[in-house]
């Protein structure tokens, strides 16, 4: 261990000049650091098919109401009567649960109708809005309010809410606080919450010219732009949407292959960080998924290996083409997070087949982690320590203010199955940490002590923090990640903001404590309104988050 920390130190004055921001995950190759695994609860009662985490520290876990019961039952005597449901209509059975990540404890909720393959975004307040499902669910707005003592905080529904049916649409946070809800099975079309008076028809015909037979469009990826427009990509296809407008102002080339890669092919997309302290540069990237005809191979016993590509588009370039890179291990059913250190975590998912009931196998066990801002694109893929568990369909994954990398899920089957079958349905919990967590970086790792907790558009603040061995050549930054909805190899809302720093010094303040100044992001357009997990990052270590709320 003294040699491994003697080496670090010496590769750390050596390198942190010229490998920042990501000199720890450039050095942690040097030191075989592939992360690490934890189990958390062998089981909450029900499969995490989708997440949530709230800025109170908690995260809500849903999966569908038509399993029939679950492995938890709801408190106080209660059930869920619904007379539309295809399996049980009489159920008192949890289908979601409040997850508290501290006390690593969980609570039952009540929802009444099916959020199946639902989607879901975080009003600026931090109220959670979910949006459509199946069945009876299709046209349902459902909130949760996160409280303070946790024990009054529970669904609320409002049946038909939505103008559309909602089964596979993609929520995004928009700069004035509303959400966007796009797309859905069979639906050309986009709306809102809160909903217009009157409500305006918004047709979007890209939906309808990018639905192949597999109908390979459902869950768009939607980022939003700086600009303020949005990027929406289908199937193999991408443009730039006015919504404001509703006028498509933009195209960009089809992902080179011919390669699906929206459900059921089930790729994954992220838009990498912004940063503000320099000319912003605006890239998407879009790893995985399943060929062409995958699924219709799958339902007849062929399992296509997955895709092994990833495309990068900086759309911020006057004639944008697409980057092609190689994945290590082919992926399809990948969830893909930023991490607070720039870098993305692929994890998650299977190695041939699609999305789909039983329509999956090889579980592919090892996370990947790619570094953007690696020069060498055959540098930038970073194989991790494998899994224990399968997470296929119907997993997720999502970021926590810790660092780690919340991980539950799978059930690739109709109902619950335990048995009998190859990938038993999960019910369980684990964490995956990534190689920043490693006690070799302890020394240089940050600790906020202090920063505003609401802080404004392109104004000051200052973070205050310490670190027991402060690297002078190691760059530092405060930066903001927006916590996402995810769910089907989607995280709906995932952004990331480097804050601009105002000058480069790190004056003490008092007791080896440092302080920070930056401004908040400069534009709802580049940062929605809400609340954001702050970290600083040292040498490419970050802190565990603080929550600030951007308004």
């Amino acid at each position: 261990m003294a040699c491994k920390i003697f080496t670090f130190f010496l590769l750390s004055i050596l390198f942190t000049r010229f490998f920042a921001p990501g000199t720890s995950q450039w050095l942690a190759r040097l030191l075989g650091n592939q992360g690490e695994w934890q189990f958390l609860r062998t089981s909450i009662g029900i499969s995490a098919m989708h997440m949530q985490l709230l800025s109170n520290n908690k995260v809500v876990i849903f999966d569908r109401t038509d399993f029939g019961s679950s492995n938890l039952s709801l408190s106080a005597g209660q059930c869920r009567v619904d007379p539309n449901d295809s399996v049980l209509r009489r159920d008192c059975s949890a289908h979601s649960v409040m997850y508290d990540t501290l006390t690593n404890t969980i609570r039952p909720l009540m929802v009444q109708t099916d959020t199946w393959c639902s989607s879901g975004a975080v009003l600026p307040n931090g109220t959670l809005i979910q949006t459509g499902g199946y069945n009876d669910g299709d046209h349902v707005i459902r909130t949760i309010v996160p409280c303070e003592d946790d024990e009054g905080c529970d669904w609320n529904e409002n049946p038909g809410y939505l103008i559309h049916r909602r089964w596979y649409a993609t929520n995004q946070i928009l700069p004035d606080g509303r959400i966007i809800v796009i797309g859905g099975r069979r639906q050309f079309n986009y709306e809102y919450f809160p909903k217009q008076f009157p409500a305006p028809v918004n047709f979007l015909y890209f939906l309808r010219n990018t639905t192949d037979e597999n109908e390979n469009n459902l869950y768009p990826f939607v980022h939003l732009l700086p600009d303020g427009n949005l990027f929406i990509f289908a199937n193999t296809r991408s443009v730039v949407l006015n919504y404001i407008r509703n006028r498509v102002i933009r195209s960009f080339p089809p992902i080179p292959g011919d390669e699906p890669r929206n459900y059921p092919s089930s790729g994954s997309s992220v838009l990498l960080p912004l940063d503000e302290n320099q000319p912003l540069v605006i890239e998407i990237m879009i790893c995985g998924g399943a060929p062409r005809n995958a699924y219709l191979s799958a339902i007849h016993g062929t399992f296509v290996r997955a895709t092994t590509t990833c495309g990068r588009l900086r759309i911020s370039d006057q004639n944008p083409l697409w980057e092609m890179e190689t994945m290590p291990l082919g992926r399809v059913m990948g969830d893909m997070l930023i991490l607070p250190s720039g870098d993305v975590l692929i994890i998650n998912g299977a190695g041939s087949g699609t999305a789909g009931w039983e329509n999956a196998r090889n579980p592919v066990l090892r996370p990947v982690l790619y570094h953007p801002n690696e020069a060498k694109s055959s540098s930038r893929f970073w194989v991790m320590k494998a899994a224990s568990r399968p997470r296929l369909y119907h997993s997720t994954a999502i970021l926590l203010p810790d660092t780690k990398v919340l991980v539950g899920g799978s059930n690739p089957h109709v109902f619950y199955n335990f048995s009998g079958v190859q990938y038993p349905t999960d019910l369980s919990l684990e964490a995956f940490s990534p190689p920043y967590l490693a006690e070799e970086y302890d020394t240089i790792r940050p600790q906020i002590l202090y920063t505003d907790n609401v802080i404004a558009y392109n104004q000051s603040f200052s973070v205050i923090f310490k670190v027991p061995k402060f690297l002078k050549m190691g760059v530092v930054t405060a930066r903001i990640v927006a916590p996402s909805f995810t769910t089907h190899a989607l995280s709906m809302s995932q952004r990331m903001v480097v804050l601009r720093e105002i000058n480069g010094a790190l004056p003490v303040v008092s007791f080896g404590a440092l302080s920070l100044s930056v401004f908040g992001p400069s534009t709802p357009q580049i940062a929605p309104p809400g609340f954001y997990m702050l970290f600083v990052v040292h040498a490419g270590i970050p802190s565990t988050a603080l929550w600030v709320k951007l308004q």
